[in-house]
């Protein structure tokens, strides 16, 4: 299937490109955090000049009492937070011309005005990248589903704590609420 994209109705969401999370000390499989960053940099780059809708979401908090904490068998993350934790990585490049989004949560449609600025815009399709792909990505991703979006998934601009986890929802999980494509794909579809 050729990839078609309508940059006037198509948004790029990129989830948790952030320094505390893009520079963690555990590794990312099968990619690492720079080639993540470097796609998704390049596709913002890309989607800037053609007009598209950009939206870096991040997750903050501001006293640790807005974040979910369920009873789990695996807890969550609890270590401390640097002051610049929360802020996206510089190679993004975020400006005054992009929505960015802040959640509390995994997802970034749930307590965020994400869907009411898409709407706004007429944007039907986002394209879908980030870190971890099982985890912020997917749940971003069936989020968008239940509102009806169209998505493209940038395999290459993701990743996960395990190249188990990343395959899985790529190969079970995406392609049954979108279209899996890598970064060069995307960006030739957006140079048409």
């Amino acid at each position: 299937m050729t990839l078609e994209i309508d940059v006037k109705k198509t948004a790029l969401v990129m989830i948790d490109l952030q320094k505390g999370i893009a520079g963690m000390d555990r590794k990312l499989e099968p990619y690492s955090a720079a080639e993540v960053i470097r796609n998704a940099s390049s596709l913002a780059d890309a989607l800037r000049k053609a007009g598209a809708f950009v939206v870096p979401v991040h997750v903050s908090s501001v006293d640790g009492k807005d974040m979910l904490r369920p009873i789990s068998d695996q807890q969550g993350w609890g270590g401390s937070r640097s002051d610049d934790w929360a802020d996206f990585v510089p190679e993004l490049k975020v400006g005054s011309g992009d929505y960015s989004v802040t959640k509390h949560q995994w997802g970034a449609f749930f307590g965020t005005d994400l869907d009411l600025q898409l709407r706004r815009r007429g944007l039907g399709t986002i394209i879908l990248c980030g870190i971890s792909t099982n985890i912020g990505v997917e749940t971003t991703a069936r989020e968008a589903y239940q509102h009806g979006y169209n998505q493209i998934f940038v395999e290459d601009a993701m990743s996960a704590m395990s190249k188990e986890e990343h395959e899985n929802t790529v190969k079970y999980i995406f392609p049954r609420i979108g279209l899996v494509r890598k970064t060069e794909e995307i960006l030739r579809a957006i140079s048409k």
